[in-house]
């Protein structure tokens, strides 16, 4: 069966993930857009898209809102303070979440956005800005039916692998915080491994090419690998994905560890790598940059 075609969709938050996605919708669909920085928006109007000065007014009228930020605050402030997207939104609209906030934030919201007649479906992400704007993400799915068949054309622009693994607004986000356990120890992995390569004095892509060829090989060490040793090299490599993104990930597989007392020693350890990173004025540097905390400085581009 075809899914109901979305002709318009708001986007709200034109950051480095949500321009891309917001440009990659708009070759299809009608984008209202809007970001708290004036020069994002400007940017996105550069680019073609219709921008509005307020999330308000950037919600109106439009049959799914895409919100796209950076934490879960940022998403409560968006819909239900400053923003106020959930006064303007239309009724029976979508808000489709993108970003991994946590199960308890999406489940709250959701209750609240139900007496608006709004529904929500949690759909975070991963792939980093350039597959963003290929459609080349890998998305997971929680809503209900009647939502999801909504955001359908959007997510089948989007991803191209997108797993529903629910009916309710949560099951997205728990399934992203299993996902993200693994990406964080496997991005802190890929930095010790490099480091230590490092120090024995080996030539690093040819290691780096060598571990990628055998079992010990990784998406994470794959992709970020290059970008540490750009790192090592005393280079600053593009920021893909910000190393304070990590902090707040394996923040939330932490407390979910606590909540359902399931211990997860291996990805405490790597928070608190990403911490050390933080609390060097890391945050925000390329999460490979995570490679610092575990090498001296004046093994830095030496």
């Amino acid at each position: 069966m075809t899914a109901q075609v979305t002709q318009t969709v708001s986007v709200i938050g034109l950051g480095a993930m949500g321009l891309p996605m917001a440009l990659r919708l708009n070759e299809t669909m009608t984008v209202r857009a809007f970001d708290l920085s004036s020069e994002r928006t400007e940017l996105g109007r550069r680019e073609g898209l219709e921008v509005f000065d307020s999330a308000a007014k950037a919600a109106a009228d439009s049959e799914v809102i895409m919100i796209v930020v950076r934490n879960g605050a940022q998403l409560e402030d968006a819909i239900f303070g400053a923003g106020k997207v959930a006064e303007s939104a239309s009724p029976g609209s979508v808000i489709m979440v993108t970003s991994t906030v946590g199960i308890d934030v999406v489940k709250q919201l959701a209750s609240r956005l139900a007496e608006h007649d709004i529904e929500i479906v949690d759909a975070p992400l991963s792939g980093g800005p350039v597959r963003a704007g290929l459609g080349d993400l890998l998305i997971v799915v929680g809503g209900s039916e009647k939502a999801r068949k909504i955001c359908q054309p959007i997510l089948d622009s989007l991803a191209s692998t997108l797993s529903i693994v629910g009916n309710a607004a949560g099951d997205g986000q728990a399934l992203k915080t299993v996902n993200q356990l693994l990406c964080g120890i496997h991005i802190a992995a890929a930095a010790e491994a490099l480091a230590l390569a490092d120090s024995l004095g080996l030539d690093l892509r040819n290691t780096l090419d060598a571990l990628n060829a055998g079992a010990a090989g990784s998406f994470m060490l794959g992709n970020r690998g290059p970008r540490m040793i750009e790192t090592l090299e005393g280079k600053e490599p593009e920021v893909m994905g910000r190393l304070d993104i990590f902090v707040k990930d394996l923040g939330i597989v932490t407390d979910a560890s606590r909540k359902f007392e399931v211990p997860t020693p291996i990805a405490s350890v790597a928070e608190q790598i990403f911490r050390l990173g933080l609390s060097r004025g890391l945050g925000a540097a390329d999460d490979s940059a995570v490679i610092k905390v575990i090498l001296k400085d004046e093994k830095i581009g030496g």
